[in-house]
């Protein structure tokens, strides 16, 4: 066939079976720009002329199927008739490919995200390849967008609205398992047999799974109901001023039946936001962050992890559930027995397959006698905070490591500088700090000290990338970043408790600001004795507040303790009525937390702004409408 393609191939086999395979030019990993998209369309052009019997739209990248629209060109969308073009750019091009009269297929193999999903439904069949790095899902709710390629229409009519309105309103995403249980995909084959079960499929003629009646009625005469409930979900989690994507999303559905052009006003108005712009700042710094170490070949497959607590513990079953042998190491196993149950109860809510569960359970393995250093390629010491406990430990694993070895600390508040004294090789240390919960938070400081080793840094941050975390490389300080911002900001929310201001009042003040957890509820998760602690380090000799060392001298140290603050003996916080709040009480409580970011970037602890609010964002979950404390604050002086 005599079209001229850079970004796809076409060919047509004997028995008139066409692929079109997308390997787009000089990209690593497929995306729907406009290039891409104009050469989608001369191939059907071509196929209206000769139609094939059918056509098979696949990969050639090894990373995947198609990782959505070009977040580039999105970028540049700064008038609302280029936000218009943009969505009738997709939506045209798919429904006319949903309209053509041969049988058409995906073979999902990898990534088939936003645009790359709206593109396998407007096939006929949706092939699902089963392998660990298949995904699918419409995550634009996370930039601040809606799926206006023909996502809102065709995903409700293929698993009902409630499914899809759950994946795009939380932008989850889907293996190849669920997605044929489901009904998203026709079929789930393993990869060897995928060429074969496609051109299968594609030539069955076989209807698609009709939805159940229920289904059906949610998807017309119950639309409203559906929406109704949908919206008052998603209020729980995101209010309409900061996120007003997904309310877009339910209304488009409803209304439009997923056709944004019928709405071009609410296209202006998302495409336009602050939030979109912001949130498409945060996943671009989002992909800086998972650059840092791709120039490393260092790879681990072997961690060792000495401390069973409940960090120690849970960094030990994340490198298990990410297909590392764990070797777990404390004083008795009975000390490892904790960690072992948790680790268990994280596999089976993760990988839900029995099989895939005891594969991981048998990768984390109890070692109180320490047999695993030598064989390491990652040591983590993650014991309590004492310098002269640490320095035995070293002196005693440092001669039994092997010499490219990682050797790292989870310490969040010594310096590395006075814990690496002992070693024969003190430039080998890194601090590789997680935070709490290891499994829900994303963030990880790779923490360099002053005359470090720079290859030991990269291996670092290369074994957190490994671990599907984001690292962030920061200098030796007390609290580097995260903690550091943290400190000040908790203890403003403190001072406002002991002015009179109710906890209650404090909290609704930062969560109608948009932090995921208001700063008192935070404290008492945290703990008060770890917060007075840390507030001794960090907040610059300043006398503790009032509210704090009461609570802590009658042993009221929040969730562990079931009261602090709050009463937590149901395992909630039972908070009464916010009431008014006086108005100034966010900008008041947050300041201090933006000060601290702004001295942390000249201090160099962290090596510019983009990366602090990144890491301020990915940490501590600070509002990322805002695109992060420094943006906020550039935003204020606008």
């Amino acid at each position: 066939m005599n079209v001229n393609l850079q970004h796809w191939k076409l060919a047509v086999d004997a028995e008139g079976i066409a692929t079109a395979t997308l390997d787009k030019a000089g990209e690593s990993a497929n995306s729907l720009s406009a290039d891409v998209l104009r050469e989608f369309s001369s191939i059907l052009d071509q196929l209206d002329v000769y139609p094939p019997k059918g056509l098979i739209v696949r990969s050639g990248k090894e990373a995947g199927f198609i990782a959505g629209a070009d977040i580039g060109e999105f970028s540049q969308l700064d008038t609302p008739e280029k936000g218009r073009a943009l969505v009738e750019r997709g939506w045209g091009l798919f429904n006319r490919f949903a309209a053509v009269r041969y049988p058409t297929l995906a073979i999902v193999r990898g990534h088939c995200l936003g645009g790359g999903l709206e593109l396998a439904l407007a096939c006929r069949y949706l092939l699902a390849v089963d392998e660990s790095g298949t995904k699918m899902g419409l995550p634009e709710v996370m930039l601040g967008i809606f799926p206006g390629w023909g996502g809102m229409l065709r995903l409700p009519q293929r698993v009902g609205p409630a499914a899809a309105l759950d994946m795009m309103l939380t932008g989850k995403t889907i293996d190849a398992k669920r997605a044929k249980k489901m009904g998203l995909a026709d079929d789930c084959v393993p990869p060897r047999v995928m060429e074969p079960a496609a051109r299968q499929l594609l030539l069955s003629g076989q209807p698609r799974r009709p939805l159940p009646l229920m289904q059906r009625l949610m998807n017309g005469p119950l639309k409203g109901v559906v929406a109704n409930g949908a919206r008052k979900q998603v209020a729980k989690k995101a209010r309409p001023q900061h996120y007003p994507a997904p309310y877009a999303i339910i209304d488009l559905w409803q209304k439009h039946n997923g056709n944004a052009l019928a709405a071009p006003e609410v296209i202006d108005r998302i495409i336009s936001s602050p939030t979109a712009r912001n949130l498409v700042r945060v996943f671009h710094l989002q992909e800086r962050m998972k650059s840092f170490g791709k120039d490393s070949d260092f790879t681990a497959r072997r961690v060792h992890v000495i401390g069973a607590g409940v960090m120690g513990g849970d960094i030990a079953a994340w490198c298990a559930l990410r297909g590392m042998t764990v070797t777990l190491q404390d004083q008795t196993l009975e000390r490892i027995s904790p960690a072992l149950k948790r680790a268990h109860a994280l596999f089976a809510k993760k990988l839900r397959e029995p099989l895939k569960v005891r594969a991981a359970f048998d990768r984390l393995i109890p070692d109180p006698q320490g047999d695993g250093v030598p064989h390491a390629d990652v040591i983590i010491e993650a014991i309590f905070e004492n310098v002269e406990a640490k320095h035995a430990l070293f002196r005693a694993i440092e001669p039994r490591m092997k010499p490219q070895a990682v050797l790292a600390t989870n310490t969040s508040s010594l310096k590395l500088e006075d814990l690496r004294t002992v070693l024969a090789r003190p430039e080998r240390l890194v601090g590789i700090h997680f935070f709490n919960p290891v499994s829900m938070m994303p963030l990880v400081e790779v923490v360099e000290a002053e005359g470090g080793d720079p290859a030991a840094l990269q291996a670092a941050c290369a074994f957190v990338k490994q671990i599907d975390k984001l690292p962030l490389p920061v200098k030796s300080a007390p609290g580097f970043l995260v903690n550091a911002v943290l400190a000040p900001y908790m203890l403003a929310a403190m001072r406002a408790v002991d002015e009179g201001v109710s906890p209650e009042t404090v909290d609704e003040a930062m969560l109608a600001f948009g932090m995921p957890m208001g700063p008192i509820e935070l404290i008492d998760t945290v703990g008060l004795d770890i917060a007075m602690a840390a507030g001794k380090q960090l907040a610059g000799g300043a006398e503790a507040p009032r509210c704090l060392l009461g609570r802590v001298e009658k042993n009221q140290l929040g969730k562990k303790s079931g009261q602090g603050f709050y009463d937590w003996s149901s395992g909630k916080a039972a908070k009464g009525s916010a009431g008014a709040v006086p108005d100034g009480l966010a900008e008041r409580l947050v300041k201090p937390l933006v000060d601290r970011v702004e001295q942390l970037v000249a201090d160099r602890v962290v090596a510019d702004g983009e990366l602090a609010d990144g890491g301020v964002i990915f940490g501590t979950g600070f509002a990322p409408f805002t695109g992060g404390p420094l943006n906020y604050r550039a935003g204020l002086r606008g």
